[in-house]
């Protein structure tokens, strides 16, 4: 079933969906990285968006 984007709470923006292809590619598009390392840090880190924001940048400076 499709995401309800009307009824956001404050617990949905501090995860990234996996299953949202808009949402990866907004937070690779912000990281600086492509959609697939963005999929694969979710695959090995969670989907936490602060840890991700950790992973992309330590990620990116390589």
């Amino acid at each position: 079933m499709a995401d309800d984007k009307s009824k956001r709470a404050f617990r949905d923006r501090d995860r990234v969906s996996a299953d949202e292809d808009y949402e990866v590619a907004y937070f690779a598009e912000k990281a600086g990285i492509t959609v697939q390392q963005v999929r694969d840090l979710i695959a090995k880190h969670g989907n936490d968006r602060a840890t991700l924001e950790r992973e992309a940048k330590a990620l990116k400076g390589r």
